[in-house]
């Protein structure tokens, strides 16, 4: 069983360090220009209203969501949900989020590829995610190399939707620099701390990505090892 636990931490452990850094970035990104005032003085929700009725959304309401950066764009419900900083605020920080989320929003409405086939894999990814391991020590307690097999399967699923979801926010925040400046709620030396911002923010994405493929190899070391 210690083998079992033991094998391909080498891949996990780096993985897990990357994805801890990468938190600390953005939770300290964030706090740093949540404090910085925008000289336009736009609060999140105003900058978000304004850019989803420029692109005839106006169907779509701005909430206030639960949590600290708990901002994000719901498809289903096609709700745009945004947290208290954020919506209140007129910080740096909170009109970059709100134009990252609009650009999911914007995404959703013109069909972006990367955002309708992740859409599309969220339900398996999300079964995958919380199932393969049950099927990988079933494969261990009743020797069955195809259950282990199965786990494998599952779990691919989980890593195809992080990684597709990397085109996903990287041009959701490209879209939402563009936005702020053509709109003028940023000036042009507030873009570089925008960038920060949101930057910040993906390498989350980059990291989840990274722990991802590391437990994938993990799973298949683990499988073959049993082989």
């Amino acid at each position: 069983m210690i083998g079992f636990q033991t094998t391909g931490m080498i891949y996990l452990i780096p993985a897990i360090i990357f994805a801890m850094y990468a938190q600390n970035k953005v939770k300290g990104t964030f706090s740093k220009y949540l404090r910085i005032a925008s000289r336009k003085g736009y609060t999140g929700r105003e900058v978000a209203r304004m850019i989803l009725d420029d692109h005839n959304l106006q169907s779509i309401p701005i909430e206030t969501s639960q949590g600290y950066l708990s901002d994000h764009y719901d498809p289903r419900n096609r709700i745009l949900r945004l947290s208290k900083e954020v919506y209140q605020g007129t910080s740096i920080a909170a009109v970059s989020v709100a134009a990252h989320e609009v650009g999911h929003a914007l995404q959703h409405a013109n069909g972006y590829t990367p955002l309708t086939i992740r859409n599309s894999i969220f339900p398996i990814a999300s079964f995958g995610s919380s199932m393969a391991w049950f099927f990988v020590i079933g494969g261990f307690i009743f020797d069955s190399l195809n259950l282990i097999d199965v786990g494998i399967l599952l779990y691919l699923a989980a890593v195809l939707f992080q990684v597709v979801t990397l085109p996903v926010e990287f041009n959701a925040s490209s879209q939402a620099i563009h936005l702020l400046g053509a709109g003028g709620f940023i000036t042009q030396d507030e873009k570089p701390h925008s960038k920060k911002v949101l930057n910040a923010a993906a390498l989350t994405y980059v990291a989840a990505m990274a722990t991802a493929l590391a437990q994938l190899m993990r799973l298949i070391l683990i499988r073959n090892r049993r082989s």
